[in-house]
């Protein structure tokens, strides 16, 4: 069914490059967009996702001075972040608010000092080098849920942040000293939050204003910048250990071999990995939690095809690979869920091709992966959760229709580094608990912001298994 509707799209986009458009479709634009600013702002995801349905491709809007092309249609994401990816970089604004946080890191950087850089990051993340950091994912679920507190309904968001920040810390430095992990969770969350609203505003402060937003923004990234150097002076003190922290001192560029990076460039590195590494997998999880307690008939599946493959012993990457409806569970999760349900706008700095359609120089381009896994030409009831979708022997899913990392040269870089940690952690409570949805609560919503947060935060039942 999914195969015949990808074939009969495929056939509408192809009859329409028989056409010339004199414009780009879109949506009428009235006092400079300001229309469009006051719709975006209370629900930014509902306004694309109204867009979609107008035009169902792509849409054009203008926002005062920036021309704002949406895109929906997975061949023409393809075609534009793939094909072209060249044409593009990631919108100054963007860099500019993140990079108060992150530095000149290659989460921020673009064009050639964003290739030099994910060069030197990319052998840290082969799905190799990733198992070999299963072992510290193992030991601090472990530890994260001998410590849970069963009396009352937990905070999933809570637990998982606790989980991802101790995973992250310890790849990163193979040891650490924190001990107020929830503080410095709620700092990275803020900050987050703080420069996702920033996108949205006709100005941004500078962080040296003496405004309330903006002086706890300034403490919070304080806070995390004290935390990582001090984390990196004690790594010093340490034999060498093998971890990101060492990779990334040690690392050489490829293609200039004495090159290495400076010590500037390897703190801006390792927050942005701190920042984007356990923030967006702690969302992700908290979301498959309130998932499976929702669809316990799901969860008995996943929990069944654990028992009968681990027998009780703590996870491995090759066990983890051989669960598929644990496997199916978490990608229908990041289906319905992405953690980046907008990825980063990226600004064409040449004419862009995009089917029949010719996106002109300047204009920002925008990807909601959430809008694009919610269209019915790609998933049957989209707005229900089907893992069998993703199971081996399901129908393939349109190429690019599911995207929760991103796609073309600038894919998330951790992409497997978190499918292995979230696959970890929910096969460890799923072998300790089952998860029940509280009585009488109703499926929470979501705030958007740099993730994807439920609002009010879920909040579940963990039940002993005997």
């Amino acid at each position: 069914m999914i195969q015949d509707k990808r074939v009969n799209c495929d056939q509408h986009l192809h009859m329409t490059k028989h056409f010339q458009y004199s414009k780009l479709p879109g949506s009428d634009s009235r006092w400079l967009g300001l229309n469009h600013l006051q719709a975006i702002r209370p629900d930014a995801l509902r306004f694309i996702a109204t867009l979609k349905q107008l035009h169902p491709d792509l849409a054009h809007i203008r926002v005062l001075n920036e021309n704002i092309v949406h895109v929906f249609h997975p061949d023409l994401v393809r075609e534009i972040l793939v094909e072209q990816a060249e044409k593009l970089h990631r919108w100054e604004k963007i860099t500019r608010i993140f990079s108060t946080s992150m530095g000149e890191s290659v989460l921020v950087t673009h064009g050639a000092q964003w290739q030099r850089q994910r060069r030197m990051l990319q052998p840290g993340f082969t799905p190799k080098r990733v198992d070999g950091f299963a072992r510290l994912m193992v030991t601090a679920t472990t530890e994260a849920l001998n410590n849970l507190n069963q009396a009352e309904p937990i905070d999933v968001d809570e637990l998982m942040t606790d989980m991802t920040l101790d995973v992250i810390l310890r790849t990163l430095f193979s040891h650490h000293d924190l001990h107020d992990a929830r503080r410095i969770g709620q700092s990275n969350q803020y900050l987050s939050s703080y420069g996702f609203e920033q996108t949205f505003t006709l100005f941004s402060w500078p962080m040296w204003m003496p405004l309330p937003k903006v002086q706890r923004a300034r403490q919070a990234r304080n806070a995390l910048h004290r935390l990582v150097k001090r984390q990196i002076q004690n790594h010093g003190t340490l034999a060498h250990a093998d971890d990101l922290l060492s990779l990334l001192q040690q690392v050489r560029d490829p293609e200039n071999p004495t090159k290495g990076l400076n010590q500037q460039e390897v703190f801006d590195q390792i927050m942005a990995l701190f920042q984007a590494g356990h923030e967006t997998t702690a969302t992700a999880m908290s979301w498959w939690c309130g998932l499976m307690a929702h669809h316990p008939h799901v969860a008995q599946k996943v929990q069944s095809e654990i028992d009968s493959v681990l027998q009780g012993n703590a996870p491995t990457p090759e066990q983890i690979r051989r669960l598929p409806w644990l496997n199916a569970s978490l990608k229908e999760a990041l289906r319905l869920y992405p953690a980046a349900a907008l990825l980063f706008s990226r600004r064409a700095l040449q004419d862009i091709h995009a089917g029949p359609w010719t996106i002109p120089k300047g204009h920002l381009i925008s990807i909601s992966p959430y809008v694009i896994h919610r269209d019915e030409r790609w998933f049957a009831d989209p707005q229900a959760f089907k893992p069998e979708r993703f199971l081996p022997n399901a129908p393939d899913i349109p190429r690019g229709s599911w995207l929760p990392f991103g796609t073309g040269p600038h894919v998330c870089i951790g992409q497997h580094f978190a499918l292995l940690e979230m696959g970890i952690m929910a096969v460890m409570l799923l072998q300790r608990f089952s998860l029940e949805w509280p009585q009488g609560v109703a499926w929470p919503h979501y705030k958007l912001g740099l993730t994807l947060k439920a609002a009010p935060a879920i909040k579940l039942n963990l039940v002993a298994r005997d």
